[in-house]
């Protein structure tokens, strides 16, 4: 008797975690790197190959590091907010081009709009695995010690800079 109800048992306890895994958030997900050193980084530049960017060269104050590429359709989707925000001054923005060709990043640059501070090129993506980049976009804030505070992975939305990164800002910049 007992045998029969353990696959019944077995299927509700199926049922019950796929039913706690489908309300969960599938951009919600957490960073290690959450309140630890951001990795350091020397790359050349999207626009100007004998420039060389450093992630030490970034000021000391709070700034956010958007992952894109040319090819990538959410990119084209958050640019106008990102571009918005860089008008604004409220943050610099600096953009991490991955896995791209440089003709075509410096392209939709071109036609797009460039909200970045600068950009770093950074074709073999792996700069972006040092940061746990798995998809693009992918968004970063952090402060003026190099500490990651939040990450997003996803297009940012104007409700996520209201919501989110802009209490962020103003929290760690005083």
């Amino acid at each position: 008797m007992k045998r029969t109800w353990l696959p019944l048992i077995i299927f509700v306890v199926l049922v019950a975690f796929l039913g706690v895994g489908l309300t969960l958030n599938p951009r919600d997900v957490p960073s290690p790197l959450v309140g630890k050193k951001a990795p350091d980084f020397t790359l050349p530049g999207v626009a100007n190959a004998s420039e060389t960017l450093s992630s030490s060269d970034v000021d000391e104050q709070v700034w956010l590091l958007n992952v894109w590429a040319s090819w990538c359709g959410a990119c084209r989707q958050e640019h106008q907010v990102l571009t918005d925000l860089a008008r604004s001054g409220v943050v610099p923005v600096y953009g991490l081009n991955h896995k791209d060709e440089r003709a075509n990043a410096v392209r939709w640059l071109d036609r797009f709009g460039d909200p970045y501070t600068q950009s770093f090129y950074d074709k073999d993506g792996r700069v972006g695995i040092d940061f746990g980049v798995y998809g693009v976009p992918e968004t970063f804030l952090i402060d003026g010690n190099g500490t990651i505070l939040y990450k997003h992975a996803g297009p940012v939305t104007p409700e996520l800079l209201d919501e989110t990164i802009l209490p962020l800002v103003r929290k760690f910049n005083g």
